[in-house]
């Protein structure tokens, strides 16, 4: 049994701490101010080409065909047509929805696919080469939403995303890096000479030829061309050629589903996000719901006490989205017992500022999940005051690795997102419940959390990142330092955050971004900290509303995201 630190040793060090120097902050920055519309992406090119649609009499939901497919071209690290995602949208008129293209389990999957004769899982089989794919949902998805809402053709949004994969795009630095460390698995699994078993530099102009070609097709033919067409053809016989298990049938058979999102209160605040088989609107709301009781602003921005609260919450929170959660057409999940006022309430009993509550203590499953990082967001507002909040992916960076040359786009590794066997982790730390288990057909779950705010019953905010199983708190922190601190959306999206999932029982934080006393307070109430280098927690693509009507961007300076408006 450990010791009990003496208090009057703790203030010392403390003490000492705080004389030291502390990590300079951060000087306050303002977004991109716009008066009419924006977009805010992983991409300047993708931005660019959803902006003019817009400027061309498109709208959202216009755009957002456009700006997926552009990060389809020039960010193939997660855009894509070979993945699928979630789409949360509010009309001019206040009307809300949500769209669900996650990808599918094959006909063929079965639960035990990844297991061999001995019923271990076999290292790297749901995450690396065909057999990890799902049945893509994003053409499914881009184009249900397109034809519900949007009023140009599909061809003249679609022609700058053919010539832009035509004409080709500058590579960045990060992205010349990323292209480069996975260079050995892109040969690994495709061989030698596959499209991306190249030199490619920082500066170098890229051309997907084979890419434009699909688009082509895809704009002439619609969206039953790639789940009926000659690229239904080529995806499915290049899978099973690769020893995928994905058929003709799967293609044609996937659908996009229209979902009603999760609607919650936050003080004055109205919350809009993806319900399941996201586990972002569920968790997101439980953890608003369970701080809601505490005065934030007393307590401070980024206070031991502020880091307390929050971090108990989203170990609460997580414990629950961890058993309970899977796809709602395959499992019953306790929605409105989730997320009853007084269950919540009675979470949070445990909760002392004077100690940190042991993980193990919170909940007796043996389950956490943890996902892929390699996902990417997109937030839009057009003239008319439409907004749609976009998560989509691929899983890992690059998906299964599986790029099809014909038709010149990566396919996703989302198997991996399923529960392999229940209570074995999986590459990213997933130990998955019984409820995320394969079937064929089923939605794997998922944290994206696409979200939209309204505030006074108007249009606030739209939210979002990529992150894995810290999108969530990505968001959840977004959300507060605007809501709570009165932080602008640049400053809001730029602010150091910090992550607990339960389980691994660690408090992530963004390196070198946290005063160290901050750190030290925390250990002496018995919190662990993960003091090896935590990844970057979130990219945040968002877009606030100005009490003057104006738009703010907020995009994010970890990666190459760019906001434009006009």
């Amino acid at each position: 049994m450990k010791r009990a630190i003496p208090t009057g040793f703790v203030f010392v060090v403390l003490l000492l701490f705080s004389c030291g120097k502390e990590t300079p902050k951060p000087e306050t920055k303002t977004g991109l101010i716009a008066e009419k519309a924006m977009v805010v992406s992983a991409r300047e090119e993708a931005s660019r080409i959803g902006l003019e649609v817009l400027k061309n009499g498109g709208n959202a939901f216009d755009a957002m065909m456009a700006t997926e497919m552009a990060l389809a071209v020039t960010y193939p690290f997660a855009g894509n047509l070979g993945g699928g995602g979630f789409m949360v949208y509010r009309m001019a008129d206040g009307s809300v929805g949500s769209m669900d293209y996650r990808e599918k389990a094959p006909a063929a999957a079965t639960k035990d696919m990844y297991l061999n004769p001995q019923g271990e899982v076999t290292p790297g089989l749901s995450t690396k080469g065909a057999l990890a794919s799902g049945v893509p949902g994003t053409i499914a998805g881009i184009f249900e939403a397109q034809a519900k809402f949007g009023k140009l053709s599909p061809a003249e949004i679609l022609q700058p995303v053919i010539t832009l994969a035509s004409d080709g795009f500058v590579v960045t630095e990060r992205q010349a890096e990323r292209l480069q460390r996975a260079r050995r698995q892109f040969v690994e699994v495709n061989g030698a000479g596959t499209f991306f078993d190249r030199d490619i530099q920082a500066g170098d102009t890229l051309k997907i030829p084979a890419l434009a070609a699909t688009l082509e097709r895809i704009s002439r033919n619609g969206r039953d061309e790639f789940y009926k067409g000659e690229t239904a053809l080529l995806l499915a016989a290049h899978m099973q050629q690769k020893g995928g298990i994905i058929t003709e049938a799967d293609l044609a058979g996937y659908e996009a589903k229209w979902r009603e999102p999760l609607v919650f209160p936050y003080q004055n605040l109205k919350v809009i996000s993806m319900a399941p088989p996201s586990s972002g609107g569920m968790t997101l709301a439980q953890i608003l719901k369970m701080i809601e009781p505490y005065d934030l602003q007393k307590l401070g921005h980024h206070s031991p006490e502020y880091v307390q609260v929050l971090v108990e919450a989203e170990r609460r929170a997580y414990a629950d989205r961890n058993y309970y959660l899977g796809d709602p057409d395959f499992v019953n999940i306790p929605v409105d017992q989730l997320l009853d006022t007084v269950y919540l309430k009675s979470r949070m009993e445990s909760f002392s500022f004077q100690a940190a509550t042991r993980s193990e203590e919170i909940a007796q499953g043996e389950v956490h999940f943890s996902e892929s990082m390699e996902t990417t967001h997109y937030s839009i507002v057009d003239a008319e005051g439409n907004a749609v909040s976009v998560t989509t992916t691929l899983n890992g960076g690059y998906g299964s690795k599986v790029f099809i040359e014909e038709l010149g786009f990566f396919m996703n590794n989302e198997m991996d997102d399923f529960s392999a066997k229940p209570g074995v982790p999986n590459m990213f730390g997933l130990v998955g419940a019984e409820a995320n288990s394969i079937a064929p057909g089923k939605r794997m779950l998922s944290s994206m959390t696409p979200t939209i705010v309204e505030k006074d019953g108007k249009l606030w905010m739209v939210v979002g990142t990529p992150g894995g199983s810290t999108i969530i708190t990505s968001v959840l922190q977004t959300i507060l330092n605007v809501a709570e601190f009165g932080m602008g959306m640049q400053e809001a999206v730029e602010s150091p955050r910090f992550h607990h999932q339960w389980l691994p029982d660690l408090v992530n934080f963004e390196p070198e971004s946290f005063d160290s006393t901050l750190i030290l307070t925390l250990k002496s109430r018995g919190y662990l900290i993960n003091e090896g280098n935590s990844p970057v927690i979130g990219k945040v693509d968002a877009i606030l509303i100005l009490p003057d009507g104006r738009l703010e961007g907020g995009a994010d300076p970890r990666g190459d995201d760019k906001a434009l408006g006009y």
